[in-house]
């Protein structure tokens, strides 16, 4: 029975919403506005949600395109920056080639009066007891062993072994290294050696005992011992140790060449 009752409610909740859409159809244009009122508002939503969504993807299209254009841009970019650091090391090449032949220019007409072949240092092996460097020059260009070495500042050493294409230099300040000097004011002999306490200097050794030697005395090759020419600068002196013994007395000797920076050399073939 209840559920004819519920049947019975259904069909006249029906019978009365078809009533009222004959009602509302039959009353001409304004319910014709009604509906259409209607229509608009339940439709406008939708479309302006549709107008968005174009809108959106519209914006997007024009997103990924940028993208596009800023990918390529981006590559002729690195690609001209490329281009600019191969321009500059090729420039800073040239610039190292005029430095170096500036250096042989200056050191050929600092010595002019010795006949030189030029070179540069390709190797260094400054440790705590051998001090030696490699040059590039050897047999085929003219270089022997004992030939001097020297640097736009002084004396670098001497030629110990050489190669078809390159020779190994002992430097002044190498342990085994013994340099008969002369002191510029007062040109009393002294001999300089190479330490182990002290990577740009050297010992001076031999002191005469009437020699007055000071701090900052210049110190050059004698030209005894058949090896250096004679009046090669070679430094000045550092510091004075005086001992009970004035025989014994010695000094520090900063050699004119910093050994740590030394990049060309000149090997004298006619000494």
């Amino acid at each position: 029975m209840y559920k004819n009752k519920k049947s019975g409610i259904i069909g006249i909740v029906i019978t009365i919403i078809i009533l009222i859409l004959i009602v509302i159809f039959s009353n001409g244009e304004e319910n014709s506005n009604f509906l259409q009122n209607a229509v608009t508002n339940l439709i406008m939503p939708i479309q302006n949600g549709l107008t968005y969504l174009k809108n959106g993807i519209s914006r997007n299209s024009t997103f990924f395109s940028n993208i596009d254009y800023l990918k390529e841009e981006n590559k002729d970019l690195r690609k001209k920056n490329s281009e600019l650091e191969q321009s500059l090391r090729e420039l800073e090449n040239i610039r190292t080639e005029n430095e170096t032949l500036k250096e042989y220019m200056n050191l050929s007409e600092k010595y002019g009066e010795y006949k030189t072949i030029p070179g540069y240092v390709i190797n260094k092996d400054i440790s705590n007891y051998s001090k030696t460097i490699v040059i590039n020059i050897g047999k085929k260009d003219g270089v022997k062993v004992n030939m001097t070495v020297i640097g736009n500042e002084g004396l670098v050493g001497y030629v110990v072994s050489v190669e078809e294409s390159s020779s190994k230099v002992q430097t002044i300040i190498d342990t085994a290294s013994s340099v008969s000097c002369s002191m510029s004011t007062t040109k009393d002999s002294i001999v300089c050696k190479g330490t182990l306490d002290e990577k740009s200097a050297l010992k001076a050794m031999y002191i005469p005992t009437d020699a007055n030697i000071i701090q900052g005395d210049s110190i050059e090759t004698s030209g005894i011992g058949g090896i250096y020419p004679k009046g090669i600068h070679i430094g000045t002196v550092k510091k004075v140790t005086n001992t009970q013994n004035i025989t014994d007395r010695y000094a520090l000797v900063k050699t004119a060449v910093d050994f740590d920076k030394l990049d060309t050399v000149l090997v004298i073939t006619n000494q």
